[in-house]
């Protein structure tokens, strides 16, 4: 009788054993709790609009980016600190970039251009992919100053504010309103 009951629970703990290692897999995973401990810093130069191919580069230098909306971040889901510009080129294209930017690494982050206000606190967190947004693609670091092309396609007037969206979690690290220069 005490053999028997032995065998049967040999099946429990090794298919415990199994769901607690699943889940365990999973939670990494998913949570990616080693990024609290990685900083990717990033710093690349101002954009520029190198000269036309014919054109005298001591004559005509390219012209500097104008900065034409800016803005300060503010703390959301994670401390978030450092400044956005959106810049027009020379060739009449656009960037945004992210100057001294410190934040917390996690998953998935985005930076999103959104037609949503930026709201301080807890009601701020999650009200970016409430309306219109377009990803500029991943964050490239969470630390540094780093540029991010705006497609041509996007129409700058539906949107006045940035966020660095975790988009497997739908939150908001931190936010700025882009004001006009």
């Amino acid at each position: 009788m005490v053999l028997e009951r032995g065998r049967r629970r040999k099946p429990l703990l090794i298919g415990g054993a199994v769901v607690a290692a699943a889940g365990l897999a999973f939670g990494l995973y998913w949570f990616e709790p080693w990024k609290l401990w990685v900083e990717d810093t990033v710093n690349e130069a101002v954009p520029s609009v190198s000269a036309a191919p014919n054109a005298s580069t001591s004559a005509n230098p390219p012209a500097a980016p104008r900065t034409v909306a800016q803005g300060t971040l503010i703390s959301h889901e994670h401390a978030t600190t450092g400044t956005v510009k959106l810049l027009r080129l020379a060739d009449g294209s656009h960037v945004l970039r992210v100057e001294d930017l410190d934040t917390s690494n996690g998953p998935d982050l985005r930076v999103w251009l959104t037609d949503a206000p930026v709201v301080e606190g807890i009601a701020g967190w999650r009200v970016f992919d409430d309306g219109k947004h377009v990803s500029l693609g991943a964050l490239k670091g969470n630390k540094g100053d780093q540029n991010y092309a705006v497609p041509p396609e996007v129409n700058l007037a539906d949107y006045t504010s940035l966020a660095i969206w975790c988009d497997r979690f739908d939150v908001s690290f931190g936010a700025a309103a882009l004001k006009p220069v």
